[in-house]
């Protein structure tokens, strides 16, 4: 009776600290890889650390064949900053990781020609952070976060399933617009003037 009491409570104990463990690596990753996203995003919204602000960005979009480019710097800068931001706090956690796998999928789209590497311009750096913020919105937020203190409320188990197919379809729907515009300006190009 007494070795299975002690190995109870050896047990239990061992649960907590692997609990403990996985909620401070989920805190350590959501606030690092927000902590990353918000920078980025308030670059592009607001010319926060270097960055070029929403009209800057929106030019710059719009060379990259994103039209309106004021309207997609908006939107890239909210998925990164808000994403970012919520993806720290651990608030609404399938919501936020869907928004900046979106955000990452369509910058990862612009780095593609160039390979994976970062180091050569590749896809390498935003497939990273989208496949961080997909991590996140799957596993969960742990229990050092806002969405374990509200009772989950925001990270219902059918969440990440309608988040991420809505992010894909926008996801889809930009990309194919980006590539429709730069087939449609190539062909003008092409044609003799």
């Amino acid at each position: 009776m007494g070795h299975t009491m002690c190995c109870g409570r050896r047990h239990r104990r061992s649960h907590r600290i692997h609990n403990t463990r996985h909620d401070l690596g989920l805190l350590a990753l959501r606030l690092g890889t927000g902590g990353v996203l918000f920078a980025h995003g308030t670059q592009k919204l607001f010319g926060w650390f270097g960055g070029h602000g929403l009209e800057g960005t929106g030019r710059f979009m719009e060379q990259l064949g994103f039209r309106p480019g004021r309207n997609h710097a908006l939107a890239s800068g909210l998925g990164e900053a808000g994403g970012g931001t919520l993806l720290a706090l651990g608030l609404a956690t399938p919501g936020a990781g869907a928004a900046v796998a979106a955000a990452m999928s369509g910058a990862a789209s612009i780095h593609v020609p160039a390979g994976f590497f970062n180091d050569k311009g590749g896809l390498e750096y935003p497939a990273f952070l989208g496949l961080a913020g997909t991590v996140l919105a799957l596993a969960g937020p742990g229990g050092f976060s806002l969405d374990h203190l509200l009772g989950h409320r925001l990270n219902q188990p059918w969440m990440p399933v309608v988040t991420f197919a809505a992010a894909a379809a926008a996801v889809a729907c930009v990309v194919s617009r980006r590539a429709r515009a730069q087939r449609e300006e190539a062909g003008e190009e092409s044609q003799p003037g």
